[in-house]
């Protein structure tokens, strides 16, 4: 199963890297202002996700959340 998992895996990371190279050799392809806005939205909010984690994560170390349970017998 691994196996099959992996040639599958391996294959569309095969056909998104060709797609991405035939995206680069396209000479003078002109990007509409509807991608730039696009992109520029996904970028933000990809920070400011990244930055929310990243938040919760020093939150829950700082107040031990990410401590073992303590079982008392």
């Amino acid at each position: 199963m691994r196996i099959a998992i992996s040639i599958g895996l391996l294959a569309l990371l095969v056909a998104v890297g060709a797609y991405a190279y035939e995206g680069l050799v396209m000479p003078d392809a002109p990007v509409p202002a509807d991608g730039i806005v696009t992109f520029t939205i996904g970028i933000v909010l990809l920070a400011t996700v990244c930055a929310g984690l990243m938040g919760l994560l020093f939150y829950s170390s700082r107040r031990g959340y990410d401590e073992p349970p303590h079982i008392k017998r």
